[in-house]
């Protein structure tokens, strides 16, 4: 009983990967792909006004501060 030749199992898988990624590609690029506007972001402004600035504030003692304890 003659022994299976495995010899040639590499290069036909390769090709199969190959040759099934260019039949993919070229199903792929006759698809018209639909683009999805992005929906408008409204900017919320709060009703009340904040006792505190909008910008970012430092919460920790400066080094030049002793410490307190």
């Amino acid at each position: 009983m003659p022994q299976l030749d495995t010899s040639t199992w590499l290069l036909t898988i390769t090709l199969m990967i190959l040759s099934l990624f260019c039949i993919y590609q070229s199903k792929m690029i006759n698809q018209t792909m639909t683009s999805i506007p992005p929906k408008e972001k409204k900017h919320i402004q709060p009703t009340t006004q904040l006792p505190w600035e909008t910008k970012w504030t430092k919460i920790y003692l400066p080094h030049s501060s002793p410490l307190l304890s």
